[in-house]
C-alpha cells in the first residue's frame, strides 16, 4: 500500500524494514540561511542494491533532501545516519568516498583540463597513484560508455556528454550509493535513454544504490524500485512504482501527471469498458497487457 502521510503536524516516521539501511534521514527541519523553510517533517531511508526515486514538482524539496545524503547540507533540527553512524563534522570528512552525487548541472562538476584529469580527481584524493587512478578512471568511462571522451576538454562537450563525465567522475570512487539531482533534464531522447541503461546497471552490475531527484515520472516507473513523492518539504507517500502511480487522488495532490504507460492503460481500459486488472508500470508490463486483455 503506498504511504500517504500528508498534513502532518509531526515528523514522518520511517516504518520499520528487514532490509539493511545505508542512510537513514530524519529531518525535523532545514532552514535556509535566509530563514525560509526547506524540508520539515521528513524520514527517508536507502536500503541496499535498489533505485529510489524522489519525484515531486520543482520546489518540492527533492534537491534539498539529496544534499543531505552526503552532507552537503545537515538538518536544522534532526539526524542523518549513515551505515549505522550518526553523521557529525568528523565523519562527514570521509562520507563522499561512499555517497557520491550528480549535480542537475553537470557543469558544476567538471574544472580539469581534459575529462581523464576530472575523472582522476576523486580516486587521487583517495591516495591512489596515478596509474591506478587512470585505470579506474578509463574503467569508469567505460562503463558509461564515454571512454572516446577521455581526452576532451569538458567545457566543449554536449550536455548528454557533460552529464556522462560527471557519472564516471563519481562511478571512479566506487561508491555504495550514488544520488542524481534530475539526470535527464535537458536532455535528448537517446542521451536520456543511456542515462536510464546506465543507472540500472549502477544497481544490477556494481551494486550501488541509487537515488534520483526527478519529476520525470516516465524514468521513475520504468526504472525506481521505491518511490517517495515530496510536496512542500515533506514526504506525502512512498510505495511501488504500481501503488503510488495508480493513485490518482495522490498525484493530484502532488501537482504531477501519471506516467504514460498508466496513461495509455487508463484509456485503454475505459475505451473498452475493462475493469483495471492490472497495474502495469513499464513498456512490458504494458504490451503484456494487451496480450491478455
Amino acid at each position: 500500500m503506498a504511504l500517504l502521510e500528508s498534513k502532518r503536524a509531526e515528523p514522518t516516521v520511517c516504518h520499520i524494514s528487514a532490509e539493511p539501511e545505508l542512510i537513514h534521514v530524519d529531518c525535523v527541519s532545514h532552514i535556509y540561511p535566509d530563514g525560509s523553510l526547506g524540508i520539515h517533517n521528513l524520514c527517508f531511508k536507502v536500503q541496499e542494491k535498489e533505485i529510489v526515486a524522489v519525484c515531486g514538482g520543482n520546489g518540492s524539496g527533492k534537491s534539498t533532501l539529496l544534499e543531505h545524503l552526503n552532507g552537503l547540507l545537515s538538518p536544522s533540527d534532526g539526524c542523518v545516519s549513515v551505515f549505522g553512524k550518526r553523521l557529525d563534522a568528523q565523519t562527514k570528512k570521509s562520507l563522499w568516498k561512499d555517497v557520491g552525487i550528480v549535480f542537475q548541472r553537470a557543469e558544476d562538476q567538471l574544472f580539469a583540463p581534459t575529462v581523464l584529469d576530472d575523472v582522476m580527481f576523486g580516486p587521487l584524493n583517495m591516495g591512489m597513484n596515478i596509474e591506478d587512478a587512470k585505470q579506474v578512471a578509463f574503467e569508469s568511462l567505460k562503463a558509461v560508455g564515454a571512454e572516446e571522451l577521455v581526452n576532451k576538454m569538458p567545457n566543449y562537450l554536449s550536455g548528454g556528454q557533460k552529464r556522462l563525465v560527471s557519472m564516471a567522475g563519481v562511478l571512479a570512487m566506487k561508491p555504495k550509493i550514488m544520488a542524481l539531482d534530475e539526470p535527464t533534464s535537458d536532455l535528448d531522447p537517446n542521451h536520456a535513454e543511456i542515462i536510464e541503461k546506465i543507472i540500472l546497471e549502477l544497481k544490477n552490475k556494481y551494486g550501488i544504490s541509487v537515488v534520483i531527484a526527478t519529476h520525470d515520472l516516465d524514468l521513475a516507473a520504468q526504472i525506481a524500485d521505491r518511490i517517495c513523492i515530496v510536496k512542500s518539504g515533506s514526504i506525502i507517500a512512498e510505495g511501488t512504482p504500481a501503488e503510488i502511480f495508480y493513485n490518482s487522488e495522490l498525484l493530484e495532490e502532488a501537482g504531477l501527471k501519471k506516467p504514460k504507460i498508466v496513461q495509455i492503460y487508463d484509456e485503454f481500459c475505459k475505451s473498452r469498458g475493462l475493469e483495471r486488472k492490472n497495474r502495469p508500470v513499464t513498456v512490458v508490463e504494458l504490451a503484456k497487457c494487451f496480450t491478455c486483455e
